[in-house]
């Protein structure tokens, strides 16, 4: 056995390969230790990352809460300008119908007055040419001068 040829072969093949299995274990270990801590830093990002993620998720959703409150602020302040505004319209309107009123009361009363003028007017009218008649078949030429002149008399006295 130990003269064989085959034997020799077998015993210089197994040293060779546990005296190249020690270096290569070193360099297959090293290189799988390099890979493994490559892996490792991988996670390490990538779950860095995915921390980085969240936390802008959470951001734009706090900002996201955030600009809907004002958005609910802004309608809520636009609702309260919009009844300010209405209600002032509303005061303006009741205002402007009370002018109106008044204005047309005024007109109604200046018409009313104009239309007793006239109605005045008439009556001095008719009551001046009934006196005038009555006065001119009742009365002689002697007794209308005299009135004429008792008249003209007295009219500066009624005229200041």
């Amino acid at each position: 056995m130990f003269e064989s040829a085959e034997f020799w072969v077998a015993v210089a093949f197994v040293l060779f390969v546990t005296g190249a299995f020690r270096p290569m274990k070193r360099i297959l270990l090293g290189a799988l230790d390099r890979r493994a801590e490559k892996i490792r830093a991988e996670l390490d990002e990538a779950q860095r990352l995915r921390e980085d993620a969240q936390h802008t998720l959470a951001e734009y959703q706090r900002k996201q809460r955030q600009a809907l409150k004002e958005a609910d602020e802004i309608v809520a302040r636009a609702r309260e300008e919009a009844d300010r505004h209405r209600a002032h319209a509303a005061r303006d309107l009741e205002a402007t119908l009370k002018r109106r009123e008044a204005q047309a009361m005024d007109r109604i009363a200046q018409a009313e007055a104009q239309a007793v003028e006239e109605v005045q007017d008439i009556a001095i009218t008719i009551a001046v040419a009934a006196t005038r008649k009555l006065l001119s078949e009742s009365l002689d030429e002697e007794r209308a001068g005299a009135l004429t002149d008792k008249a003209i008399k007295e009219l500066p006295k009624k005229l200041h």
